[in-house]
């Protein structure tokens, strides 16, 4: 049985941080902060201009984990339950959801949400239930 730990301190942090972040990209360079748009513009950029910024984004993005064993002297502690195919089909089927909600949990949970976008308002419910139904399903009907 996968047992979730309960972070309340560390969860407010980085809630915190990830709201700013997303702030400051919008007051910056007045762009939204959705983690697959920021992605697909890099793969395929408008210019230069638009690639550095998008590169820098997700550069900051995975540098936790080394800004922490920099700190820390340890790599973080991580705990992956699933095969590695499984990894792969769920990476599929997230990029097929992002696709049909036109963004992701960052894009339409934090920055649309503030922006008081129906549309966001849809999608992160839609995310949310999924995300439930799929944790009660794997945990208690397949006993993962």
């Amino acid at each position: 049985m996968i047992e979730t730990a309960f972070t309340p301190l560390q969860s407010l942090g980085g809630g915190a941080l990830i709201g700013l972040a997303a702030v400051l990209l919008m007051a910056v360079l007045g762009r939204i902060m959705g983690a697959t748009g920021i992605v697909a513009g890099l793969l395929q950029p408008a210019g230069l201009a638009d690639w550095s910024w998008r590169a820098a984004t997700l550069a900051g993005m995975i540098s936790g984990p080394i800004a922490y064993l920099l700190i820390t002297g340890q790599v973080p502690a991580l705990q992956i339950p699933v095969s590695t195919p499984m990894l792969i089909v769920g990476g599929f089927l997230v990029g097929i959801g992002v696709t049909f909600a036109s963004g992701c949990t960052s894009g339409h949970g934090v920055c649309g949400m503030a922006r008081l976008s129906p549309r966001s308002f849809a999608a992160t419910l839609t995310f949310m239930l999924a995300t439930g139904i799929t944790v009660f399903v794997i945990r208690h009907v397949v006993g993962g």
